[in-house]
């Protein structure tokens, strides 16, 4: 058979063709004979097929008739061939159509329980529905409307349960979406491209009143397939929107209720029908507009927020639909319609933002003519005056009441309730636009609105490490390099009744609309009140305040033609405007009462005890060398008071504590939100806000001096400078006044010193000729008031100190660096025999005495003079050359260093032994300068090195090291005499007690100054060139810490030593590794030479190999080959 044929159209011949096909299966109805007559009618053409429609179909409803079981796949290829004839041809019998339901109904429904789906396959069921669909969409209208009078109630019903079993039991989604499909056909809604019948209106209303009867049911069961499972697809819920939406819109459509039911009586040969009618009188309108509102709340709540874009496309479709036909019947339902409404105009799908505007302006324009039409004659008294209610009437109300249950709505919801909720509020005020100005006007909707937001947005000030977190981080280094280094620290703050990032988003977008749409002056001036009334308002108060002027610029506001009078647009406030509200806010952020907030618990013992520390009893056994105690054989015996903090009387609570921190951050953060409002035109506020804010960056609260930070960030980018350097540069002449001023006052500002630490730690040499008399003042202040206010001038100390070492650096990172052992082995050199004996020969002629006179001869010859040496100054007089501002600020600093060393004060102590490393680092490149300094420090220092807490104990070495590498050879009889005899004997004492400890001990402080000492002592022995002796006492206390048996780091750090001691004495500690452990034997190249013993020879693998081995190898290449 051709692929393509030409189609019958003539009768008699399709007759003819068709009639054995149909006589055939009418007598066996098998599979084959229906897939034969299905295929024969597909060669027949479409006005052919429907003048056979009658005769075509009979065989095929006769196997639908058979009684008993049938073959589904039988019953499947019967529906299918259905299909085909009834979407190619019209129903034109009122008894075809309504058997043909029926019989299509049968099919679907349980023999046993004809109002429940059968159980058969997906595929016989898809079939069926599509069948019933094309029969529904060939039916001619005078027919199809037959179907709705009162005599098919009882069919129309079973048909319709039906349906929703389907729609709602079944698993398949095409089955679901098919099934509602139909329901939509039925009623005569079909949305799908073809044809459909129109009913007029009066025909409308008949469909209207017997779907009356059926509209629970269907609401119901449909309410609950749009609610339930997410798994069923998007398509079906989009589909079961459709079907509640257009049977609400038929069944309460306005026209109708206002026209009426007729008044004709139901005829008596109905019986029991009539039963089952309704009558749509206003009772009944208001008792299921009340129950729809209802389900209309729990099915915008579940699709408000539906992940798929198109369901809540569809949700405006119903909006819309229900608002234009209902908006009188379903009074109850307006609120809610128009909630979901406005909440969409926030969404992130564009197609939805776009197509709410849409109807909401159409929503606005029929409100709008309906009232200026005097309103229309409704049966219900308050349905008549909620007409005359202008729209934006209507929005302000809803917009009051949103705001009255806004708490409780955040309180009691989840998470994605309360962005829906929010979502609509900010759709309110998008949708008033301009007009929120003057809703904000009533006294009443600005109360209820600004009282809303301070009880949503409180803050949760409980959670303790707020407090706890120190910021030893006022000092955060910036560079050019680093635009931004303050956003990896900020902190997130946590709300009392939300956690969603999103919902604190929605709150910050609602304050920037009112400060877009507001006035700038009410709204300020309201929220000041607030801030003022009560403690309790006052961090929300600031928040809102902070967006509202962010809002008013036009910062990060979305200004889309949301609002009803697009003729009338919102615009950001003026420049002058929003100067005066800024000036007027910072007054109150950095007013006396509102920023100098305790951030700390005072802590009064602290001295106490730290005094206690310095008793006799409690002194480190590192100052004594022959102590009996056995409990002092540890460098562990005192607990630092530093690690733990002290149980003090605390006149604050915790969350009061925390509070004042939140308050400082929002108020911080509201200075810069000002800066970005007004761009350049903030650079004159800077005069009286920038002194504040660099007072709280150098807060000793982490959670405040970061808020300051990205603060003075924030600013420095509003008013066109490039970094914090440029900023404070730029505006440093009255800063450093009011420094220099408020230095002088140091009991009412005692905040002057952290503002000059803030400056020097973010700025360049550039300040140094300006902060000088400023330091000056400090070191004044310092001379006249150590006593209390010392920790906090050596911070300013140690700052400057940080400062100086950073724009004037000197040779001591350097030396550092060259200090460090060379880990690679040198050039294996040939080693000549004759030059070896030679060389043996005369050191052994000048030990007897041989040769000494022409040595020195040798030795006394003048060398010439060297071309540096300026000869212009031979005959001049000796004038001492004034030393640079830097190193002079540096030696008065270190006079201080060296009184503040034995302060009662643990801290202090810490603080100004960092400091005074800082001072050496600078002095170092003048030694002149600094070998005086160095002796004047040095009993002090001693004493910390050898009689203090194990803390500062660490912090002295440190800053020996530091001395060794810059003053050398100076310090060498001091150290050798004084500091390395007590530095060995407690290295020899603690040895034994960290190779048998656990892994805990490498967390305690006596480990930790093992290996500070350890990692420092190599070094220092190499630069100080200490004797043989020294040397040998050194190598004693560290050949323990190379067992295998010690920490891996204690190994690591014993190593080091004997690195720097074998670059002094190769020969001396080659011997020393080898007696201790030696690979193998030497072997002499001559026989005439002596054999080489060594107590190293021959001994097993001990605990000390491995690390010997190490050595011998990196330090002695061609020896540790030999051995291997």
């Amino acid at each position: 058979m051709p692929s393509i044929m030409a189609q019958i159209s003539d009768p008699k011949i399709a007759f003819a063709y068709l009639r054995p096909a149909c006589v055939l299966l009418t007598r066996a109805p098998t599979v084959t004979n229906v897939e034969t007559l299905s295929g024969q009618l597909k060669e027949v053409d479409d006005a052919t097929l429907q003048q056979l429609q009658e005769y075509v179909l009979f065989p095929l409803r006769f196997v639908l008739k058979v009684p008993g079981p049938k073959n589904e796949k039988l019953v499947q290829t019967v529906a299918e061939a259905m299909s085909h004839v009834l979407e190619n041809t019209c129903v034109q019998s009122w008894e075809a159509l309504r058997d043909l339901l029926a019989e299509l109904c049968l099919c679907l429904c349980s023999p046993t329980d004809p109002g429940k789906p059968a159980d058969t396959s997906e595929e016989l069921k898809s079939a069926v529905l599509r069948c019933l669909d094309a029969l529904l969409h060939a039916a001619y209208g005078d027919i199809v409307f037959k179907l709705f009078e009162p005599v098919m109630l009882p069919g129309l019903g079973a048909a319709i349960s039906l349906l929703l079993a389907l729609a709602e039991k079944e698993k398949s989604r095409d089955v679901q979406a098919a099934a509602l499909k139909c329901l939509q056909a039925l009623t005569l809604q079909c949305d799908c491209t073809l044809e459909h019948v129109v009913p007029s209106s009066e025909e409308r209303c008949t469909i209207g009143g017997t779907m009356a009867s059926f509209l629970p049911g269907i609401t119901v069961a449909v309410a609950r397939i749009i609610t339930g499972d997410l798994r069923q697809g998007h398509a079906v819920t989009i589909r079961a929107i459709k079907v509640w939406s257009r049977t609400v819109g038929l069944v309460m459509e306005d026209a109708q209720i206002q026209a009426g039911e007729p008044s004709e009586t139901p005829s008596a040969d109905l019986g029991r029908v009539t039963q089952l009618m309704v009558q749509r009188t206003p009772a009944w309108v208001k008792s299921t507009a009340g129950k729809l509102s209802v389900l209309l709340r729990k099915i915008i709540s579940c699709t408000s927020s539906h992940q798929h874009w198109r369901v809540r496309l569809e949700m405006v479709e119903l909006d819309d639909h229900l608002l234009a036909r209902c908006s009188q019947s379903l009074g109850e339902c307006v609120g809610p319609l128009l909630e979901a409404l406005v909440g969409a105009v926030n969404d992130e799908e564009p197609r939805v933002r776009k197509r709410c505007e849409v109807v909401l302006s159409e929503v606005s324009q029929r409100t709008q003519s309906r009232s200026s039409s005097g309103g229309s004659d409704i049966t219900s008294k308050s349905s008549s005056s909620s007409s005359a209610q202008t729209f934006t009437d209507v929005l302000s109300e809803n917009l009051h009441s949103l705001a009255t249950s806004l708490p409780r709505l955040m309180r009691t919801s989840d998470d994605q309730k309360k962005l829906f909720v929010l979502n609509v509020f900010l759709g309110y005020l998008k949708v008033l636009g301009p007009l929120v100005s003057v809703v904000l006007n009533s006294a009443a909707h600005l109360e209820r609105i600004s009282k809303a937001l301070m009880q949503v947005l409180e803050l949760d000030v409980m959670d303790v490490r707020i407090v706890e977190e120190r910021s030893h981080a006022a000092t955060i280094e910036t560079s050019p390099g680093s635009p931004d280094p303050y956003t990896a620290h900020t902190q997130r703050k946590h709300f009392l009744y939300f956690t969603d990032e999103k919902i604190f988003s929605a709150l910050m977008e609602i304050c920037r609309t009112l400060g877009y749409y507001g006035n700038i002056y009410l709204l300020t001036d309201h929220f000041l009140d607030l801030y003022r009334q009560s403690s309790a308002y006052r961090k929300q108060a600031a928040t809102v305040l902070n967006e509202v002027v962010r809002g008013a610029a036009g910062i990060a506001v979305a200004t889309e033609g949301h609002g009803l009078e697009r003729e009338v647009r919102g615009h950001s406030a003026s420049q002058e405007d929003l100067t005066v509200a800024v000036v007027s806010v910072m007054e109150e952020y950095t007013s006396l009462h509102n920023w100098h907030l305790i951030t700390v618990s005072e802590e009064t013992e602290r001295d106490r005890q730290d005094q206690q520390l310095l008793s006799p009893a409690g002194l480190l056994s590192i100052s004594n060398n022959n102590v009996s105690n056995t409990k002092a054989t540890s460098l562990q015996v005192i607990p630092s008071s530093f690690g733990t903090p002290s149980p003090s009387p605390s006149t604050s609570a915790i969350h009061q504590l925390n509070s004042n921190i939140w308050q400082l951050c929002i108020q911080l953060e509201g200075i810069a939100c000002f800066a970005q409002a007004l761009g350049r035109d903030f650079r004159p506020i800077l005069m009286t806000s920038l002194y504040p804010v660099l007072e709280k960056a150098g807060e000793e609260t982490l959670l405040v001096s970061q808020a300051a930070l990205g603060s003075m960030w924030d600013i420095s980018g509003a008013c066109g400078y490039r970094s914090l350097k440029e900023l404070i540069n730029e505006n440093s002449d009255y800063l450093l006044n009011d420094v220099s001023l408020n230095l002088q006052r140091l009991g009412q500002h005692p905040q002057a010193p952290r503002v000059l630490t803030v400056m020097l730690t973010h700025s360049d040499c550039s300040l140094l000729p300006l902060v000088g008399d400023i330091v000056q003042d400090v070191l004044t202040a310092l001379d006249l008031s150590y006593d209390h206010k010392a920790a906090l001038f050596c911070s300013v100390l140690h700052a400057l100190m940080k400062a100086l070492a950073r724009w004037f650096p000197s040779s001591c990172g350097r030396t550092r660096e060259s200090a460090r052992p060379k880990h690679t082995s040198p050039p294996k050199e040939v080693l000549d025999i004759r030059h070896f004996l030679l060389d043996l020969r005369k050191q052994k002629e000048l030990s007897e005495g041989i040769g000494i006179e022409e040595d020195d001869t040798e030795d006394l010859e003048v060398p010439p003079p060297t071309d540096c040496e300026d000869v212009e100054d031979v005959g001049g007089p000796d004038v001492k050359a004034e030393l640079p501002a830097h190193l002079c600020i540096t030696k008065d600093v270190m006079e201080r260093c060296i009184h503040l060393l034995s302060d009662p004060s643990l801290r202090l102590r810490l603080k100004v032994l960092d400091v005074l490393e800082l001072c050496v680092c600078v002095l170092s490149e003048r030694e002149n300068e600094l070998l005086p300094m160095a002796h004047r420090c040095w009993p002090a220092l001693l004493q910390r090195l050898t009689a203090d807490d194990p803390l500062a104990v660490l912090r002295a070495f440190r800053v020996l090291c530091t001395l060794g590498e810059t003053c050398g050879d100076f310090l060498q009889r001091r150290v050798s005499k004084e500091v390395l005899p007590k530095l060995s004997s407690s290295l020899v004492r603690q040895a034994p007690v960290s190779a048998k400890a656990g892994p805990v001990y490498t967390h305690t402080l006596a480990y930790k100054l093992q290996l500070a000492v350890l990692q420092g002592l190599g070094s220092l022995c190499q630069r100080l060139h200490l004797g043989d002796a020294d040397l040998d006492a050194v190598c004693e206390a560290c050949l323990p810490y190379l067992s295998c048996r010690q920490p891996i780091r204690l190994q690591e750090a014993g190593r080091s030593v004997f690195q720097h001691l074998i670059q002094v004495d190769p020969d001396a500690f080659w011997f020393t590794l080898n007696e201790l452990h030696c690979p193998s034997s030497y072997a002499p190249p001559h026989p005439d030479l002596q054999p080489v013993h060594l107590s190293g020879m021959g001994r097993p693998r001990d605990e000390y190999s491995d690390n010997v081995l190490q050595l011998l190898r990196e330090e002695f290449g061609s020896v540790a080959e030999t051995a291997s």
